[in-house]
């Protein structure tokens, strides 16, 4: 095989094979350390030649339409290309080259690039929006192949545009990436929230909520937040959706709560009430009550809106009254019961076998919410 000769056409895999297309995509500095031309790979370029310029600075080494996979490391090698240096322009191809890259071009060293490129960079660039949460294996967001654009996020100050397939996002502050299928894509609340940025169909942007809320992807605040930062929030179909996932995240962690009483053997409180000091002031709603011991567990499922020092602020003064009447309220937030939940039931069983060594509770009414 030299450099003339095509390679054979691709076809498409399976997400867990995404990094097989890395050797199919390369970029002209890649090919130039490789002893090959501008010109040389200009002719291999032409119509009906056996190379094509897929995106600019970015080649596919064969003839046929691209894979998904191929689509996806295209977009960012594009997206990675280096800074310009003084007197140049951005555009010029720039990638850092993979280890090897210094090697002939030949049949030994293509079989190696392959290799030295499962852990290839792809400098700050990742893979976010819709093809992100596909990539996550989100069952509403589309397939790879069916989208037109390929959201790559990279930092603000890049002069990048957006051409072919790559759809360039900005941000003022890169998210840590995760590695998915050997690819760098943005953590799935920021790539739910540049999906929706683009989306105007109001039930997919509900169902792409709930989906990420339900099967565990992201708890609802991490959303929120995403979208707060991206001023999405005065969309009135993205608030509606909002709302929902609120209202799911509530429940997941609703029934979570249930399950750390249950499996860690806390003795059975009072579910969802509300106290009022006798003949007195209503003093708040709980999720879970113990009587006996003055114990409280009270959810924080709420998420960093706009609006919400005021709501904050109440929630704050009643736990303070709570607390001043004897009554210890024990704070859970989704996340907590998520990811720690046998600490959390340390945590109230510590504070149930405490109660012993207080002073007696003020008498409250528990009423059922």
């Amino acid at each position: 095989m030299n450099h003339n000769t095509p390679l054979p056409p691709a076809s498409p895999r399976p997400l867990r094979h995404l990094s097989d297309g890395r050797h199919r995509v390369m970029t002209t500095a890649q090919l130039k350390a490789r002893g090959i031309s501008p010109a040389e790979t200009n002719e291999q370029c032409r119509p009906g030649g056996p190379w094509q310029q897929f995106l600019p600075g970015v080649v596919l080494l064969h003839p046929g339409p691209p894979t998904s996979e191929e689509r996806l490391h295209a977009v960012l090698m594009y997206a990675a290309r280096e800074a310009p240096t003084p007197g140049t322009r951005e555009g010029v191809p720039g990638v850092p080259t993979q280890p090897g890259a210094d090697a002939p071009y030949g049949p030994t060293t293509y079989t190696g690039y392959a290799e030295s490129t499962e852990s290839a960079e792809y400098g700050e660039a990742m893979i976010t929006g819709l093809a992100a949460l596909t990539l996550y294996g989100f069952s509403s967001a589309p397939p790879l192949l069916s989208l037109e654009e390929i959201d790559v996020l990279v930092p603000r100050p890049r002069r990048l545009r957006s051409t072919g397939c790559a759809h360039i996002v900005r941000t003022p502050a890169l998210p840590s990436p995760q590695q998915v299928t050997g690819l760098p894509v943005a953590p799935v609340a920021r790539a739910l929230a540049d999906a929706v940025a683009r989306l105007t169909d109001a039930g997919v942007v509900r169902r792409l909520m709930t989906e990420a809320v339900r099967a565990g992807h992201c708890e609802p605040a991490s959303v929120v937040r995403e979208l707060n930062e991206a001023k999405l929030l005065s969309r009135p179909h993205v608030v509606d959706a909002v709302d929902s996932l609120l209202a799911e995240g509530r429940a997941i962690a609703e029934n979570r709560l249930y399950r750390m009483v249950r499996e860690y053997g806390l003795p059975d409180p009072v579910w969802n009430v509300d106290l009022r000091l006798p003949g007195g002031p209503y003093l708040g709603g709980l999720d879970a009550y113990w009587p006996e011991q003055a114990v409280a567990v009270e959810l924080d499922a709420r998420a960093p809106r706009q609006e919400d020092d005021a709501l904050w602020s109440e929630y704050a003064r009643k736990r303070e009254h709570l607390e001043r009447l004897g009554i210890t309220v024990v704070h859970l937030t989704p996340r907590k019961l998520r990811e720690s939940m046998e600490q959390q039931a340390t945590v109230v069983r510590t504070a149930l076998m405490a109660s012993g060594d207080r002073d007696p509770a003020a008498y409250v009414v528990v009423l059922p919410r």
